[in-house]
């Protein structure tokens, strides 16, 4: 379900909030739906414990999740606002992302650009 990307220059804890709260905005996550365990989603990314700790910390002080202890840690029923800013900063981060992979391969902004409008007229 997460992902964690070590050359964004985003810290673990950062893509980990993100992730989730895009996860709950998208409706991928619902409320009451039970995330990973820390040591478990720890083990998965292959990340310290303690970022894993912090991101979920981060996330219920927000109200986006709900920890209850010896059960689990659950999503609430709060909706994230994700604001202007935090989505533009998410897209920047995805462009900048897709323009290094694409010039790596030799592609040219104009290459993307057309590839990525001859995508929406196929839609």
């Amino acid at each position: 379900m997460f992902l964690i990307d070590s050359k964004s220059g985003v810290p673990f804890y950062r893509q980990i909030i993100e992730q989730v709260k895009f996860a709950i905005g998208r409706g991928e996550l619902q409320p009451g739906d039970r995330l990973p365990t820390v040591r478990q989603l720890a083990v998965d990314l292959s990340i310290n414990l303690n970022t894993v700790i912090r991101a979920y910390r981060e996330l219920e002080i927000e109200g986006m999740l709900d920890t209850q202890q010896g059960s689990g840690t659950f999503v609430s029923s709060r909706k994230p606002d994700i604001n202007g800013l935090e989505r533009q900063r998410m897209l920047d981060q995805i462009l900048t992302d897709m323009l290094a992979r694409a010039s790596s391969y030799g592609f040219t902004i104009d290459d993307l650009l057309k590839g990525l409008q001859q995508r929406k007229e196929n839609e």
